[in-house]
């Protein structure tokens, strides 16, 4: 996010556990997707006191929560429809009462299926959004989300959009794509090798919005037990189709800080196409209840950390609703073969 400057002494590598950037790629006129780093943490409203206290009262950092979409959808409405995933998710989880008892291991299939509701309810909300704008109507994103409550982390996920643990020097995938050709794969109909570059890798039968019919969501939720010096990674297929798991952890390892491998991710990406928007977040996270938070945007040097985001700063970003008009409407243009 690009509200506001960082002070010129401020140094991102020194202290930053997360890190986020997008970039638009060399190809697309729009950038679509959408991406949020946030800190989770209980807190107090106080209405009338005697003392001299702060209106808000903050308790320790409680989790953090990761989230890339990739929209889809001519005339803006892709990016319309990422901004509504993330925004929905987001209220949806600071309702729930559950993510407060990140200790109460025995209400926790209770929690992953509320995140599983939470993504239908995106679902509903963006295909009744399409139903109100003829020039939005069928647009669709992917959610990709990880809630870190250490030692655990539990991945939310639709579409192609993809979350890795980057633990020693391998990297695990812990999504599945939701496309046609890996659909293929696992019927025996397509070898794993001829996957990627098969042109059923970009159709996608599984997103948010994307359909007129009402048709429901399947969501994914995995639970990942964390350990000391794992990566996580989250991101969009205009990075994950030049990138393989391979070369990924290999950029991991070579940068210690999250920003620089976020750079250096783009500007492969970049180097090898740039076909489609890149968005990629890298997290590094610790066991402690101190978590710093670097966002980059746009790919350029303009950062801010979650330190400096009052609370209701991200979420009044996220309330905005102004999305160009220009470009011809193609609803699921990134869903459909070449």
């Amino acid at each position: 996010m690009n509200e506001s400057e960082l002070p010129e002494d401020f140094d991102p590598q020194s202290s930053a556990s997360s890190c986020g950037a997008t970039d638009c790629g060399k190809v697309r006129e729009q950038n679509q997707d959408q991406f949020l780093i946030a800190q989770l943490n209980k807190s107090m409203q106080v209405t009338a006191t005697s003392m001299p206290l702060e209106n808000r009262l903050y308790g320790s950092v409680q989790g953090e929560v990761l989230l890339v979409a990739d929209g889809m959808g001519g005339h803006a409405a892709g990016e319309k429809a990422s901004h509504l995933a993330i925004e929905h998710f987001v209220r949806r989880l600071l309702s729930s009462v559950h993510w407060h008892f990140h200790d109460d291991t025995d209400r926790e299939s209770e929690f992953m299926e509320d995140l599983q509701k939470m993504v239908r309810d995106a679902h509903a909300r963006i295909v009744a959004e399409g139903q109100l704008h003829e020039d939005q109507r069928g647009m669709g994103t992917t959610l990709t989300t990880a809630y870190i409550i250490w030692p655990r982390m539990y991945v939310t996920h639709a579409g192609d959009s993809r979350c890795y643990l980057i633990r020693g020097k391998e990297a695990k995938q812990m999504t599945t794509d939701h496309t046609l050709a890996r659909q293929m794969v696992e019927a025996g109909g397509l070898k794993p090798e001829e996957e990627a570059g098969s042109k059923w890798s970009n159709v996608l039968w599984n997103v948010l919005g994307g359909r007129t019919d009402g048709g429901d969501i399947e969501a994914e939720v995995v639970r990942v037990d964390l350990e000391p010096g794992d990566r996580i990674v989250l991101c969009s297929d205009g990075l994950h189709r030049y990138i393989d798991a391979e070369r990924l952890a290999a950029i991991i390892d070579e940068f210690d800080q999250p920003d620089a491998a976020c750079q250096r991710l783009i500007e492969m990406a970049n180097e090898a196409g740039g076909e489609d928007n890149i968005t990629v977040i890298v997290s590094q996270p610790m066991p402690s209840e101190t978590i710093s938070t670097t966002w980059v945007e746009d790919h350029d040097t303009e950062m801010r950390t979650s330190a400096e985001l009052k609370d209701t700063e991200v979420l009044d970003a996220l309330d905005g609703d102004d999305f160009g008009d220009d470009g011809d409407y193609d609803p699921l243009h990134d869903t459909l073969p070449e």
